[in-house]
């Protein structure tokens, strides 16, 4: 379908807003605990993860891509771009699943185990996806 910009700009957004809903469950726990007010915990949540994370996330992979053509890679910032947000949405149902271990269980061994298991996969999924956008011949 070629280079539609229209649609990473649909998954940076809607992976953005996944992480935001990923962390309400952890905010009302904090709220509760704390005495603070929620709603301006989720206000600064949305701010940070809707409105800031993804101009820093096309920043971020503009870098990889140029961290990419360094190190021999052969081609264009859309294939970082392509990658990094859709390695975004593929690892969400794990920020969903630390979101709720932060909420319902709190902090601790269970919610540091999630939270690595979901870096592994992003890990993951951005590795496998910057090798076949950049070393794999097409």
């Amino acid at each position: 379908m070629g280079h539609r910009e229209d649609r990473l700009l649909a998954f940076v957004m809607f992976g953005c807003a996944i992480a935001f809903v990923a962390q309400m469950p952890r905010l009302a726990r904090e709220a509760h605990l704390t005495g603070q007010e929620l709603n301006m915990l989720l206000g600064g949540a949305l701010l940070g993860l809707v409105f800031m994370a993804p101009l820093a996330l096309y920043a971020m992979s503009f870098v990889l891509h140029l961290l990419a053509r360094v190190l021999g890679g052969q081609g264009e910032a859309y294939r970082s771009r392509l990658v990094l947000f859709w390695t975004l949405l593929a690892s969400s149902p794990l920020l969903l699943l630390n979101g709720l271990v932060g909420g319902f269980i709190g902090p601790g061994p269970a919610l540091n185990s999630v939270g690595l298991l979901w870096l592994a996969v992003v890990l993951w999924f951005w590795l496998s996806g910057m090798i076949e956008a950049y070393w794999t011949r097409t």
